[in-house]
């Protein structure tokens, strides 16, 4: 019954997809998104409130029947890029744009608010409908979550998905334990003494140590860190220097850490700091390090992670639901996942015979939209399995 409901309701939930890739909004400036959320879901006579989190909008849907109380979740920013899609509903604000699928996640959610509605008198227990702003590396989640979004009524569990392109339309991909990295980030400046490069030993290099430091960096990748627990550090940007012919004195270099494993994470600045103090010092040098812990890895629990197995079978096939590896990339998710017991799962929205093919991020990205019928029926399983399981 409620594969029909979403079938019937799957142009509809193309349209709203569209209109949300029409107009991106930055993460928490999210307000015309919100709005048209919020009067939905009103419309389907759900409590709501907005501006949780600045512009997070939930709506609560109360079964007829005691029960537990299940969140589930969608993004709803968009990202700084200029679309190039040469579609109908390609972006029509200036360097913005929905490269993520979060306009899927926001419209799937939107759906599945309204077939389980429909529901209701068959529904034990409470749906708790999240939409979020700011995932792209801003922590939307983690102001809900200061501002009560798992309270009134108590979230005992909670699902999330991520339309993916690197998966073939058609398929689900799981992962029991951590399956999205950490994200932290860091800023060092290194400190020398300018001199002419004619003479280097009045001097000492900002960039002769940074160097030394950046590749060290990654000695402790290699050598320090269990190779089956991966560590990614990576320097993104290196200002400094002013002329060809000098020694330059500062050097500020900016990156981001990444890692699977919580301890790994809570050991990285420790061991970052000891080998840029004994470089900078050991050359003459002063160092400024500063580091700021970001989004934890998102892990999923085993039992919650069983169920999405299962509502698998039953959307896709067991043949077509199978175990990804964990990836690098983070996910703010990750903080719902640490107060609550819950599952992040991928869902395929690639298709090559559509040219559909591009990675998140990218200008060019698209996602094949018979994904969005999988992932509303995904969730609408999962409310059902947790759900009507005591």
């Amino acid at each position: 019954m409620i594969d029909e409901q979403i079938a019937a309701l799957a142009e509809e939930m193309i349209g709203l997809r569209r209109d949300f890739h029409r107009h991106p909004e930055l993460g928490f400036s999210e307000t015309r998104t919100a709005g048209i959320i919020a009067r939905y879901l009103r419309q389907l006579g759900l409590e709501v409130r907005e501006n949780i989190g600045s512009t997070g909008v939930t709506g609560l849907l109360k079964g007829e029947m005691p029960g537990k109380t299940l969140m589930l979740r969608a993004d709803m920013d968009a990202l700084p890029i200029q679309e190039h899609n040469e579609v109908a509903y390609r972006s029509v604000t200036p360097g913005v744009m929905h490269a993520c699928g979060h306009d899927g996640h926001m419209a799937i959610l939107l759906t599945v608010a309204k077939a389980l509605s429909a529901l209701r008198t068959n529904l034990a227990g409470q749906v708790k409908f999240v939409f979020q702003p700011a995932e792209e590396n801003l922590g939307g989640a983690r102001v809900m979550i200061d501002e009560g979004v798992l309270d009134e009524p108590r979230v005992d569990a909670a699902f999330g998905l991520h339309l993916i392109s690197m998966l073939p339309v058609g398929y689900i991909g799981w992962h029991s334990g951590p399956i999205m990295a950490s994200m932290d980030s860091f800023t060092l400046t290194i400190r020398g003494r300018g001199g002419h490069s004619a003479m280097p030993e009045g001097g000492v290099d900002a960039i002769l140590i940074s160097a030394q430091v950046i590749t060290a960096l990654q000695g402790l990748v290699t050598h320090e860190i269990s190779p089956v627990s991966p560590v990614v550090i990576n320097v993104g940007t290196i200002r400094g220097g002013n002329a060809a012919n000098v020694i330059a004195d500062t050097v500020v270099l900016e990156g981001t850490v990444r890692a699977l494993d919580v301890t790994v994470q809570q050991s990285i600045p420790g061991r970052m700091e000891r080998i840029i103090d004994g470089i900078s010092r050991g050359m003459g040098g002063s160092y400024e390090l500063s580091y700021v812990s970001g989004y934890p890895a998102t892990i999923n629990d085993a039992g919650m992670t069983g169920l999405v197995r299962l509502a698998g079978a039953e959307v896709v096939g067991e043949d077509h639901v199978f175990e990804v590896p964990p990836t690098m990339a983070s996910e703010d998710m990750s903080f719902y996942l640490q107060k609550v017991p819950g599952s992040y799962f991928f869902v395929g929205a690639g298709n090559p015979e559509k040219g559909i093919t591009q990675p998140h991020h990218n200008s060019l990205f698209d996602i094949d939209e018979q994904a969005l019928v999988v992932g509303a029926r995904m969730l609408c399983h999962l409310a059902g399995l947790y759900l009507n399981n005591p």
